[in-house]
């Protein structure tokens, strides 16, 4: 026990003796009908980032899924292994989520590296194989004249959200969800230093403030 991290016992302790007493019956109810979660999220590893924190979740809401910079890959069946693909046809065809909403945001680690072409990325390493699917064979990702690196950078995030929809897309079961108006697909955006959320509006491709609307 000693080699475990104290930060974590703290926290465990605080929760069982303050949120753990108040949502004991929730935690019963799910351990014996199963989770059944409306919304899947799929967001990035970023710490800063914890969409049960950001949407204020109770154990049971959400279904989460974060990898390095939000990214979902395309319909790929072949022999490997791909663990959004599996979380996603879980959530979709186990789960029946009725929303998928795909979480980008602010100083994103991936989307930098990625940018700029340094470490932690080289060819061969999984973070750059990782990020290389985030633009389309023979795509360039450049920046604009007048741009400047943040005006680029914060472009670059929010173009990832709309790439993972995109090709979220490619997958016949939620395609097939989608065309049915059985599930929404949904777009969102986090300023870490405001704590700022923006949601995508799907017919303009741009992200509106919540606390504006």
């Amino acid at each position: 026990m000693a080699s475990f991290p104290q930060r974590l016992l703290d926290g465990y302790r605080s929760f069982t003796t303050q949120r753990l007493p108040a949502e004991q019956s929730r935690y019963r109810e799910l351990s014996v009908r199963g989770q059944s979660p409306e919304v899947m999220v799929i967001g990035c590893c970023d710490s800063r980032v914890s969409p049960e924190a950001i949407f204020d979740a109770g154990p049971g809401e959400l279904f989460v899924m974060r990898n390095i910079a939000n990214l979902v890959p395309i319909y790929q069946p072949d022999a490997n292994a791909h663990g959004v693909s599996a979380a996603l046809e879980f959530a979709v065809n186990v789960l029946r989520v009725k929303h998928i909403v795909v979480l980008g945001h602010a100083q994103c680690g991936g989307i930098r590296a990625f940018i700029d072409k340094a470490a932690p990325l080289s060819p061969g390493d999984f973070i750059g194989r990782w990020m290389a699917m985030f633009a389309k064979p023979g795509e360039k990702v450049e920046q604009r004249e007048r741009e400047t690196m943040q005006e680029f950078t914060v472009r670059i995030e929010k173009a990832a959200v709309l790439r993972s929809l995109e090709n979220l897309m490619t997958f016949p079961f939620v395609r097939t969800a989608v065309e049915r108006g059985e599930m929404i697909l949904h777009g969102a955006y986090f300023g870490v230093a405001e704590g700022t959320l923006f949601v995508l509006d799907p017919v303009r491709k741009d992200f509106k403030s919540v606390r504006e609307a």
